[in-house]
């Protein structure tokens, strides 16, 4: 009797997928990813329904351009509006430098030391198996994937069981702590989608003591998430991630912060990259924001090197920040 295939996390199977679709011009079929790609093989090695796995095909899709990794559908050549044979890739050009662009010195260094974290060895066998298997169909993979592997650092330890409870359809409980609130409340809810915004993970789900779908920040909730008997109609979860999406813009383009930021510094280059119109002061930046929070700890992080206009909130809770640092300091000292 063959032992069972080993369970693929899903994390890891994502960042398969990525090294997949990146490794070839002409695209893949669904057919090939659920019988190459590491994560799907495996289950489908096992005998798990093609259906269930195309549907977990779908929702990776979903989940990764929520993350806005652009994944291209092509349709047959002869009629594009066909897509029972699509094909599937991440376009080279996406993430190609221009042919002209030139780095300094520094800037090289530190580009070298960045892909220091990224090296051959950490390509997954998983991954690697999958791009040979690929190679064997008669598929070109344009060159070898080096630096794509499933090295993702997850700060936040309710990532996992949710994105497990996600894929079973099951509800979740876990302690959250609403902003504002000094002490956390237990939740009961269907998860539907995690997503990045803003750099930070989000659950959105199905809160059911209240009976309406709410967004929560991963890094507030403060327990362990324990998964419960009680499961959900899986359909809930088509387009969720779009929902959860575009909830979070609407809230931050109704929240706005203005700073101030000291020229060339971390701050400036950081809050540069998120800053949209409207700052009417000098060395001034409108940043969208969702939780006030959290961006109050982020502020604070970057010293004198940022100085807050408005809300007068946010002002006061990064102050309240750097008086409590000040406090500590002179404790220590």
């Amino acid at each position: 009797m063959s032992s069972p295939s080993p369970r693929v996390p899903p994390e890891e199977r994502l960042v398969n997928l990525v090294v997949a679709l990146m490794a070839t011009e002409q695209g893949l079929t669904k057919d090939t990813i659920l019988g190459s790609v590491s994560g799907y093989r495996e289950q489908t090695d096992s005998g798990a329904r093609k259906d269930a796995l195309e549907k977990m095909f779908e929702r990776d899709k979903e989940n990764l351009r929520g993350l806005g990794v652009p994944i291209e559908t092509i349709g047959d050549y002869a009629d594009p509006d066909d897509l029972r044979e699509a094909r599937y890739r991440i376009p080279p050009t996406e993430y190609a430098l221009p042919d002209d662009i030139e780095f300094t010195p520094a800037e090289l260094a530190v580009l070298t030391l960045a892909g220091g974290v990224w090296e051959e060895g950490s390509l997954s066998a998983g991954a690697r198996s999958g791009l040979r298997k690929i190679r064997s169909l008669g598929i070109d993979v344009d060159e070898p994937i080096i630096g794509y592997a499933p090295r993702i650092t997850l700060r936040e330890p309710s990532f996992l069981p949710l994105q497990r409870a996600i894929e079973q359809a099951r509800e979740v409980t876990f302690d959250y702590l609403r902003p504002g609130s000094d002490q956390p409340r237990r939740r009961q809810v269907r998860p539907y989608a995690l997503l990045d915004f803003e750099g930070r993970w989000h659950l959105f789900a199905f809160d059911t003591n209240v009976g309406a779908e709410r967004t929560f920040l991963l890094s507030r909730i403060c327990s362990d998430v324990a998964t419960t008997r009680r499961s959900f109609e899986p359909t809930a979860r088509a387009g969720a991630g779009e929902r959860a999406l575009a909830g979070l813009r609407d809230l931050a383009a109704r929240q706005r912060a203005v700073v101030e930021v000291a020229a060339g510094t971390e701050a400036a280059v950081r809050l540069g990259r998120r800053a949209v119109g409207g700052a009417d002061v000098p060395s001034g930046l409108s940043i969208p924001f969702v939780d006030l929070q959290v961006l109050a700890d982020e502020l604070a992080s970057y010293g004198p090197e940022v100085r807050v206009v408005a809300p007068a909130d946010l002002r006061d809770a990064v102050i309240e920040r750097l008086r409590g640092a000040l406090r500590q300091s002179e404790v220590r000292a």
